[in-house]
C-alpha cells in the first residue's frame, strides 16, 4: 500500500436504497464518479433497506399493471422512462425498461444484500441486482435468479439459496426500513456520510465534495 493510500481518510456512508429504483443505480454511478476525484479518500458503504412498495405481493406484479397503479396511464409512465433513461445515459447505465416483465417485491433482494455484506461483497452484489433487473429486465424476486446473483458475487450458490428460502433477515430487512422511516427518509438514494452529514437523491457528484472537504479537514 502506497503512503498517500495509508494515509487517505476514512469516510463511512450508510446508504439507504432499494434494487428496483433507477435513481438509485444512477446515485450509484454519481457516487463512485465523485469518489474517483479524490484519492485522498477511503470509503465504508454499508446498503440498507428501504422498500419503494413494501405492500408489494409477495410474487410480484407485472410491470404493466404497476405503471398503471403508480403513474395513471402509460403515456404518463412512458415519459417518466424516457427521462430516467436519458439520465441514465449520461452516467453510463443503458437502462432497458422494455425488457422488465415484472416488478418485484425486493424483500429477498435486500435480504440476499444483508448476507452479501457478511462475505464483504456488499457493492458487487447491488451492482449485479441493479444490472439484471435494468439492463436484463431479470426477476429480482425470484430466488433462483438471486442465488445466480450471489454466485457470481462468489457466494456459494446453495448457502445462499439455503438461506433465502429461510426466514433468516427477513425482520431484520423490515426493521431497517423501518429505521429509515423513523429517520425521516422518504425517498431514496440517501446517503448519510459519518452518521454526521445526509444526501437525499440521485445528486451530481459535485454535491458530495463539499461534505468530502468537511469530513477530512
Amino acid at each position: 500500500m502506497s503512503s498517500k493510500a495509508a494515509n487517505a481518510s476514512m469516510i463511512s456512508i450508510d446508504l439507504f436504497s432499494d434494487p428496483i429504483c433507477p435513481w438509485c443505480y444512477i446515485g450509484k454511478r454519481r457516487l463512485e464518479e465523485a469518489l474517483a476525484t479524490r484519492t485522498d479518500i477511503r470509503v465504508e458503504i454499508e446498503w440498507h433497506s428501504f422498500q419503494l412498495n413494501p405492500t408489494m405481493p409477495h410474487n410480484g406484479m407485472s410491470r404493466s399493471d404497476y405503471s398503471s397503479l403508480k403513474f395513471g396511464n402509460p403515456d404518463n409512465a412512458q415519459r417518466l422512462y424516457e427521462n430516467i433513461e436519458s439520465v441514465g445515459r449520461q452516467a453510463g447505465i443503458a437502462f432497458d425498461f422494455e425488457r422488465i416483465k415484472v416488478t418485484p417485491n425486493t424483500l429477498n433482494a435486500h435480504r440476499l444484500i444483508r448476507l452479501a455484506g457478511q462475505y464483504g461483497v456488499q457493492d458487487d452484489v447491488v451492482e449485479r441486482l441493479f444490472a439484471a433487473y435494468f439492463l436484463d429486465g431479470e426477476n429480482t424476486g425470484d430466488i433462483m435468479t438471486l442465488a445466480s446473483i450471489a454466485e457470481a458475487a462468489n457466494i456459494d450458490w446453495a448457502t445462499a439459496q439455503t438461506f433465502l428460502e429461510s426466514g433468516e433477515d427477513i425482520e431484520a430487512v423490515k426493521s431497517d426500513d423501518m429505521q429509515a422511516r423513523q429517520l425521516g427518509i422518504q425517498g431514496v438514494p440517501f446517503y448519510i456520510l459519518n452518521r454526521q452529514y445526509a444526501i437525499s437523491g440521485a445528486q451530481e457528484p459535485e454535491a458530495f465534495y463539499p461534505l468530502f472537504d468537511l469530513l477530512t479537514v
